[in-house]
């Protein structure tokens, strides 16, 4: 089945206005020009899209690679470690903020508009990485610059809570119902190159200026060229129209209350009739979360730090997985599209789970060199990253699908995101191993890997009727063969 795109319009200078014409826009048109051109349109519309979610994990990396600098300036104490853990745990207070801001944005997104709440959050966040970079500092201000930044820092985990979960719902409904998957991967590989921009940027500064320099300013460039380019983003995105499910819901729950029927709010309706969803979806980014976590915010250190390899080295071999894995997941949300996407998310977690131990022990035996081993890293998660998130977008109905992707994925990446590195470090700790780590992988693929069975019962609601109120979690009405992936 395909239907009318919808994603993306040219508009007047100011940008139109929420709640305009219905039209279907650019997509539409192309669609009604040729295959060609609906291709075109929806790369448009994914690369828009996923403009937001690349500066979520553009901060991510930068506030890490530079938490050292942040600390001096905000968490001044006598022992550097002290400031260091305090740097840390704002830090982890911006990542707990994330589940209350995906339910605050999701709610809106499921009432007013994708394109609203995606558009506010993206400002919003944009601007306070960019007062991050020019706030002055505990010596300048003192205590009121401290609680300022940890304010900026709640304020932005707020906004990211509502970033990539609403540039993915967006994305699937902006697209060809039978390139949903290949939408959400290459939103989702296009969300990563952050990684790469952060990496970039903070070798290019390091490599131009030294300590002093570093300490006094130099910390600041990252912040203030992720706020700019945050606001860029925010600038083309404005282009992007309402998406069509979302236009086709609200017309139905309109007529639904014109009748006397109101269905009520969404949020509501998600933690009354959906919570077999929301379980199976937290289960499911489990496993992306588990191995991003570990990528991103304990792998480095622990290379450099506890088994000796040269900073330089470990960098580019982070580097390559996120490079190796943001290119083939392309091939495996193609076959996604294809064969039932739950298929491939099961390969994909029984990869990572036989590979997890094997990988990390390569790692404390340095039996391969460390590019290649990350390649290989990099290309086992393919599978997951690839299709995770268009399994979270088709357990929920419209009504409802910014808020439950929302909560389902901020609650999963808070628990094995942002725990996942300190859990790490624990099993170390307690087992005597260095390749442990492996353990939180391999323990979140078999997880990952038991919510596939009941996929095959609650997912199949892109596209599927909305006719009236919500039915909860029993299975939606069956699809064409063509639809059911």
């Amino acid at each position: 089945m395909t239907r009318d795109g919808g994603g993306a319009r040219p508009e007047a200078a100011g940008g139109a206005p929420h709640g305009e014409d219905d039209g279907m826009g650019e997509q539409a048109a192309a669609a009604a020009t040729g295959r060609r051109g609906v291709d075109r349109a929806a790369l448009r519309v994914v690369f828009l899209s996923s403009l937001g979610g690349a500066l979520e994990f553009y901060d991510f990396v930068v506030f890490g690679v530079f938490g050292a600098y942040i600390g001096a300036a905000f968490f001044p104490a006598g022992d550097p470690l002290v400031s260091q853990l305090q740097t840390l745990a704002v830090f982890a207070v911006g990542y707990l903020a994330r589940p209350i801001g995906g339910l605050l944005f999701g709610r809106q997104g499921d009432r007013v508009g994708r394109r609203h709440s995606f558009l506010l959050s993206l400002l919003a966040m944009s601007g306070a990485t960019l007062l991050m970079g020019l706030m002055p500092t505990y010596e300048q201000a003192g205590v009121a610059a401290t609680a300022a930044f940890v304010l900026l820092r709640v304020a932005q985990g707020l906004c990211l809570g509502g970033e990539l979960p609403g540039a993915l719902t967006y994305a699937v409904e902006s697209v060809p119902r039978h390139r949903a998957t290949l939408a959400c991967g290459l939103v989702f590989g296009c969300v990563s190159s952050g990684v790469l921009l952060a990496t970039g940027v903070s070798q290019a500064l390091h490599a131009t200026l030294d300590g002093g320099q570093m300490a006094a300013w130099g910390w600041r460039v990252a912040f203030v060229l992720g706020g700019v380019l945050g606001l860029a983003s925010w600038w083309l995105r404005r282009s992007l129209a309402e998406s069509p499910d979302f236009l086709r819901m609200r017309e139905r729950v309109e007529g639904l209350r014109a009748s006397g029927n109101d269905p009520g709010d969404p949020l509501a309706d998600l933690f009354r009739n959906h919570r077999a969803r929301i379980l199976t979806g937290i289960g499911a980014t489990g496993v992306v979360a588990a191995f991003n976590g570990l990528l991103f915010a304990h792998t480095g250190a622990y290379l450099a730090r506890s088994l000796g390899y040269p900073p330089p080295q470990v960098a580019t071999a982070i580097n390559v997985a996120v490079a190796v894995t943001s290119v083939s997941l392309v091939v495996a949300t193609w076959v996604a599209d294809i064969v039932p996407r739950r298929l491939v998310f099961r390969v994909g977690c029984v990869v990572l789970a036989a590979g997890a131990m094997p990988a990390y022990a390569a790692m404390v035996d340095r039996s391969l060199p460390l590019p290649w081993l990350f390649a290989l890293i990099g290309l086992s998660a393919c599978f997951t990253h690839g299709t995770f998130a268009a399994i979270l977008a088709d357990l929920f109905p419209t009504r409802v699908r910014f808020s439950g992707v929302a909560f389902s994925m901020n609650l999963g990446a808070v628990i094995f995101s942002a725990l996942g590195p300190l859990a790490a470090t624990w099993l170390v700790r307690a087992t005597g191993r260095a390749d442990a780590p492996g353990l939180l992988v391999l323990g979140a693929a078999v997880l990952a890997f038991a919510c596939t069975f009941p996929l095959r019962r609650l997912e199949g609601q892109l596209g599927a009727p909305e006719a009236g109120p919500a039915v909860g979690d029993a299975p939606p009405p069956r699809l064409a063969p063509a639809d059911a992936r």
